[in-house]
């Protein structure tokens, strides 16, 4: 059976990540590490981690005509995946600070930059590109419109349409919960959206709730170090986390997500598609950075034993 293609529209940084005891607080100053730099940005770490799990992806996006837009391209195309409709912005690439903390876990702060070229123009420019795919996975680290016009447009032409609601908006258009197939929040994601009081197992699901009757298909919730959670309107299932020593978390959300796409366009279902992006996620945050730290396929075959 051939590979179903995929679609990532979304963000291309350089990471600057700082290594720290402990992340600071308002008005408090702490020492960090040297700065190393990374590819990253949602769309491109998402766009990376399915080409390296061999999917057929394709990106579409906004870098800036410098150094490091050149260095996030050439990236891209080490992990297979096609980035001739990426957009060449006067913008500077965009930029994300990262400060981690001694138990792998991340603050970032976002300069867009050139991702604010990856508009609606831009997108109906590429419509014959979502034509072209099969499923189409977007973040919330480009403009909110063209992201809505986007799955708008995949929904109306039969395509399935994956929502990383990160980072998350105060709400979402109400006309756009029909659109998605599967949304996939944190647990902080979720609380934001749904106004959920916490993030105990039991307000969880009720976020789940709240977002499939308002006609969302599929959500599935990643819960960090508890695993994930997927729910519709047939299923409610937890898949628990594996155990591993925590690095980094940088871009484990954004695996998870990439692996989940590419067991979809192989035909999976949802339930080995949420186990697999389990597994991948956990080899990710055993390294430091972002897509330096994203697995090959062979990692999961090797590490996890699994029937791919």
């Amino acid at each position: 059976m051939d590979k179903k293609k995929i679609l990532v529209i979304g963000s291309l940084n350089m990471d600057w990540v700082l290594k720290v005891e402990d992340i600071p607080v308002i008005g408090e100053t702490v020492l960090g590490g040297d700065i190393q730099e990374s590819p990253g940005g949602k769309g491109a770490n998402q766009a990376f981690a399915a080409g390296r799990l061999n999917g057929d992806v394709t990106m579409l996006g906004a870098v800036g005509c410098d150094e490091n837009g050149r260095t996030l391209l050439e990236n891209l195309k080490l992990a297979g995946v096609h980035t001739e409709f990426i957009k060449k912005s006067r913008k500077k690439t965009g930029l994300a600070i990262i400060t981690v903390n001694a138990d792998g876990d991340n603050c970032i702060t976002v300069s867009p930059g050139a991702n604010l070229s990856c508009d609606v123009s831009y997108i109906k420019e590429n419509l014959q590109v979502i034509e072209e795919c099969s499923i189409l996975l977007v973040q919330m680290e480009i403009p909110h419109d063209a992201v809505y016009y986007a799955m708008e447009q995949a929904h109306r032409m039969g395509k399935t349409v994956i929502f990383n609601p990160a980072p998350a908006p105060v709400q979402i258009r109400e006309e756009a919960y029909a659109w998605i197939d599967y949304i996939t929040p944190n647990e902080t994601e979720l609380q934001k959206l749904t106004k959920i009081r916490d993030t105990e197992q039991e307000e969880i699901e009720r976020g789940c709730a709240i977002l499939l009757e308002k006609g969302i298909k599929n959500v599935v919730v990643t819960l960090g170090s508890k695993g994930a959670l997927l729910m519709n309107k047939t299923v409610r299932r937890n898949f628990a986390a594996k155990k591993v020593q925590v690095v980094d978390t940088t871009a484990a959300g954004d695996t998870f997500n990439a692996a989940m796409a590419v067991f979809l366009a192989d035909g999976k279902n949802i339930s080995q598609a949420v186990e697999f992006a389990n597994a991948a996620a956990a080899l990710t945050v055993q390294k430091k950075g972002a897509q330096n730290a994203v697995p090959h396929w062979k990692d999961l075959e090797e590490n996890h034993k699994m029937v791919i």
